[in-house]
């Protein structure tokens, strides 16, 4: 397990008109907040109610982008969620003070997006960091109403409503939400798309503090499994960010809420003042039992509020004098969970299959080593494989034959021989014990010394003494088995006892007959017949194979025709995109194949020059950071007096760093440009080839729409192979225009057009998709009601 670490808390102030400069201040450091309230002097001079108040945070902002809100709150926890280590961030506040702002952001400018999608990105921007780990992204999205769970993803088409309730259970692996559905994203646009699509069925009302104030308590939950694709390890890493957008609490008289929004507002608050119970809790030491099933959020929250996660609150707060008394109360919550201490550890698990594997690798390794040692003690070959029916049957012969003392000793070759002849012992012990007692069953019957009713009987019959002896038993030391049968003579008993030495004899020999070395002979023959296939069924196989060959090389009727019959030619001549089509699959297809070659290439080339772009641009940034800390130095190294030696500056080792740095980035910089320029020059000549491409393939099917929809055929027996008419001859009459496709044309006017740059893409492309599909379900519903009316 890991060290224990206490939960970070920072806090974000509301930007307002109206700041209460008098009343809050910040330290210097940005890691305090300073509340005074003057005294009411009409409640008297002598008033003893607390005018100040200071809280100690982990930051404070203040003014703060939506970038630098997410550097410092989020970013390292997602960072460490790709290690293993679970995380959860939380945003807690009034109603109205941001944070749904702060936690989603806004959908229509992508600057001002919040912690939620930027932390999607940062997850798969880093997957693309590690190829050498198979990483899956999955994704889930709870609501939290009015004490009922509710799945936010749950409108989409391939999960559907669910009949049953959503319930919390808990297990050794933690806390999970059993009918949540949880969805596989393989790309950043997959996830924003279940992000807007979650967001679009959030609850919401309009209240005096608030025009769109969330209603519920949401869990955005990102879960990240990792599989290392060098290593043959079977461990594998998984984790899971909570990102946590607690619903606002409000003061009734200020909000006034009224009716559903009044009942929403009662559920609120009470899961709230549960979660500071259990906050509380967490923080005291002594306590031994911490009410996290009070309510449904503190329970779902089990895991990252007490848990081995990396836990983050932020506080948002207004900076108004009139909300000072609800602001009281969220840094004192804050306070609170800085006091909270958890154990983050990575989370690792064993994959079954690839265990097996590696057990299956060693194994072979193993044997390989065997049977090297095997050839360097000079062994004959030995096999290592368990042992099948034939082996354990021959092992069954000797084992027999060596009690019987035909065989003089047992060759032993390994560890499961040995193992095997014991076992075989055995199995020759129980069956002779088994026919002892059958044979004794047949000639005597078997009394039970403890039975005094049988005994009794025995002596009334005179088969037994008066000192308990059986008739025929020397000096008491018999079986305790053995009685005659009731028809035996006394004159007998000698010829029975002949008799019986006899048939032993003889079944000892038949038992010699059929032993081991007969038994062995019908087992070989057995096994013999389970592997090789009947000769009737090889007969069947062969007569298929010559079928099959005969089918094969059989050479086709003189009256077949070597040509596929021409179909008929349409009465109007087909539209030229879905003749286009035709041609492009027909005749055309060799061309084609060519051009989306080297469409394929250019595209790719195109993609590695912004590559190379970003990269360039990156290494300008650090140069220029560079200069500046050089040129920093600089002034320093002037204003403490510069030292010469023979003529030469002396300059510190920092300033010597910063120096070489600078060096190897210009050196960077011209290696990256020059494959820039390469990359450009490659471009210009794949657009040319793909140009050629178009013009040829546009050219070509011309031609081909003439010829099979416009020329008489009888003309067209002159235009086959051989004639004297080549393709082309036919005057054209018009040409199809074959531009770029539509895909080619967006994605050059989203890389030139966005203001946010390449980046931004998949997070528009989720919004519009979402947009468009909530537009047709309005659309439709519309054409129903409708209907109906």
């Amino acid at each position: 397990m890991g060290t224990r670490k206490k939960v970070h808390a920072f806090v974000r102030v509301k930007p307002t008109d109206d700041f209460a400069h008098e009343m809050i201040k910040y330290g210097d450091d940005n890691k305090s907040i300073d509340i005074h309230i003057k005294k009411d002097l009409q409640k008297g001079f002598v008033n003893n109610k607390q005018t100040d108040w200071s809280f100690k945070l982990d930051g404070v902002l203040h003014n703060a982008s939506q970038d630098l809100v997410y550097e410092t709150v989020a970013k390292d926890v997602v960072a460490q969620a790709l290690d293993g280590y679970n995380g959860t961030i939380m945003c807690y506040g009034q109603t109205g003070a941001g944070k749904t702002y702060t936690m989603t952001g806004t959908t229509e400018n992508y600057k001002h997006r919040g912690i939620l999608p930027r932390a999607l990105q940062q997850v798969f921007r880093m997957i693309e960091e590690r190829p050498t780990h198979a990483i899956t992204v999955r994704v889930s999205y709870l609501e939290i109403y009015n004490e009922s769970l509710f799945d936010l993803l749950s409108t989409l088409p391939c999960v559907g409503p669910s009949v049953t309730p959503m319930t919390i259970v808990e297990n050794p692996q933690g806390v999970f939400i059993k009918g949540l559905s949880v969805h596989l994203t393989s790309q950043e646009e997959d996830a924003f798309s279940l992000l807007f699509e979650g967001e679009t069925n959030r609850i919401i009302a309009s209240h005096t503090m608030n025009k769109n104030s969330s209603r519920s308590h949401c869990i955005f939950t990102i879960y990240v499994e990792a599989h290392s694709r060098t290593l043959s390890d079977e461990k594998y890493i998984t984790s899971k960010i909570n990102l946590v957008d607690l619903a606002g609490s409000e003061r009734l008289k200020k909000s006034g809420s009224e009716g559903r929004v009044l009942k929403e507002a009662t559920y609120i608050n009470k899961s709230l003042s549960f979660l500071e119970q259990a906050i509380i809790a967490l923080g005291d030491q002594k306590r031994d039992h911490i009410p996290f099933r009070q309510c449904k959020l503190t329970h779902a929250l089990k895991d990252s509020l007490g848990g081995n996660c990396n836990m983050v609150l932020l506080t948002n707060i207004y900076g108004e004098a009139s909300q000072l008394e609800e602001t009281l109360s969220s840094l004192r919550f804050a306070s609170r969970m800085k006091l909270v201490t958890t154990e983050p550890a990575i989370n690792e698990k064993y994959d079954a299959e690839r265990m097996v594997k590696n057990l299956e690798k060693e194994l072979a390794l193993l044997k390989q080593e065997l049977a090297i040692h095997d050839s360097l003690a000079n062994r004959t070959l030995v096999n290592y494989d368990p042992m099948d029916e034939i082996q354990i049957a021959e092992i069954n012969s000797q084992v027999r034959r060596y009690l019987e003392g035909t065989l003089d000793e047992i060759d032993i070759i390994n560890l499961r021989q040995i193992q095997e002849v014991f076992n075989q012992f055995r199995v020759v012990l129980s069956q002779q014990e088994q026919e002892v007692e059958l044979t004794l069953r047949r000639k005597y019957t078997l009394i039970d010394k403890n039975d005094f009713a049988a005994i009794s009987a025995v002596q009334k019959a005179g088969l037994m003494d008066v000192d308990g002896h059986l008739v025929g038993e020397p000096d008491g030391q018999g079986f305790g088995l053995g009685v005659t049968p009731f028809s035996a003579k006394p004159g007998k008993k000698a010829k029975s006892k002949k008799m019986f030495k006899e048939q032993l004899s003889t079944s000892a020999r038949k038992e010699g007959a059929s032993s081991p070395v007969g038994g062995k002979d019908l087992d070989f023959s057995t096994s013999k017949t389970q592997l090789t296939p009947s000769s009737k069924e090889g007969d069947v196989k062969d007569m298929l194979m010559r079928d099959r060959e005969t089918s094969s090389t059989e050479p086709l009727p003189l009256d077949s025709p070597k040509e596929e019959l021409r179909p008929p030619r349409p009465s109007t001549p087909p539209p030229k995109p879905v003749a286009f089509e035709d041609f492009k699959n027909e005749r055309g297809s060799e061309i084609n194949r060519i051009f989306k070659e080297n469409k394929s290439i250019l595209n790719e080339r195109r993609k590695r020059a912004s590559e190379t772009t970003q990269r360039i641009n990156a290494i300008k940034r650090e140069m220029d950071m560079t200069k500046e800390a050089l040129n920093f130095q600089k002034s320093l190294r002037e204003k403490q007096g510069e030292y010469e030696n023979k003529g030469l500056m002396i300059i510190d080792e920092e300033e010597f760093l910063l120096i070489l740095k600078l060096k190897d980035l210009k050196k960077q910089y011209r290696t990256e440009y020059q494959d820039l320029r390469d990359l450009k020059a490659e471009i210009q000549y794949c657009q040319h080839l793909v140009d050629q491409c178009r013009h040829r393939l546009l050219m070509e099917f011309d031609i081909w729409y003439n010829e099979s929809f416009f020329i008489p055929e009888d003309i067209q027996v002159s235009l086959k192979p051989g004639s004297s008419i080549r393709p082309g001859m036919v005057p054209i009459s018009r040409i199809v225009s074959l531009g770029e496709d539509d895909q080619d044309k967006f994605s050059q006017l989203q890389q030139t057009e966005l203001p946010e740059g390449p980046d931004s893409i998949s997070f528009y492309n989720a919004k519009v998709k979402t947009e468009q599909k909530h537009n047709y379900l309005k659309t439709m519903m519309g054409f129903q009601q409708a209907h109906r009316k």
